[in-house]
């Protein structure tokens, strides 16, 4: 199933860091975007930009295999279990979908629940996937994000290639 994932990392050698997480995970990637460096959202004052970029995967398990390897991964990149809300951190992982899967349990909801407010998010999306309708949604990704606020800057590129 081809699923998508959001990569953030605001500390140490971001773009670094984000490749790292995908090879640790061992997918085959099938996609990926350009890594946009974005300011914090809901973040400390001063804290550092992120670099944020969207891969698509293949996987052949469930949707929360995926999850328990994506944190898996953000352990091991030293991102503690149990950390503070918004707090800076070396990778973040979040899965945005899993093919058509539409899940709502406590550890996780699919299509991801604030992927149409974000940004940082919808921009490394819409480069690798403008078209595509989500199962929450009756607009595509390029539509969903052509509806954000207008005030708040687009990410801007860091590197093409990564």
């Amino acid at each position: 199933m081809r699923c998508g994932l959001a990569l953030g990392s605001n500390l140490g050698d971001r773009v670094a860091r984000l490749g790292e997480a995908v090879r640790r995970l061992g997918l085959p990637v099938l996609v990926k975007s350009s890594v946009y460096e974005t300011a914090p959202v809901d973040c400390a004052d001063g804290d550092p930009a992120f670099a944020n970029a969207v891969v698509e995967i293949a996987f052949d398990g469930t949707p929360e295999e995926l999850l328990a390897r994506t944190q898996a991964v953000e352990i091991a990149m030293g991102r503690p279990g149990n950390h503070p809300k918004n707090a800076p951190r070396t990778i973040d992982l979040d899965i945005l979908y899993c093919g058509d899967a539409t899940i709502a349990i406590p550890a996780l909801t699919l299509p991801h629940p604030r992927l149409g407010e974000r940004r940082f998010v919808l921009v490394p999306l819409a480069e690798i996937r403008p078209e595509m309708v989500l199962a929450d949604s009756e607009f595509s990704v390029a539509e969903r994000l052509e509806k954000l606020d207008a005030s708040e800057p687009d990410p801007r590129v860091l590197t093409p290639e990564w």
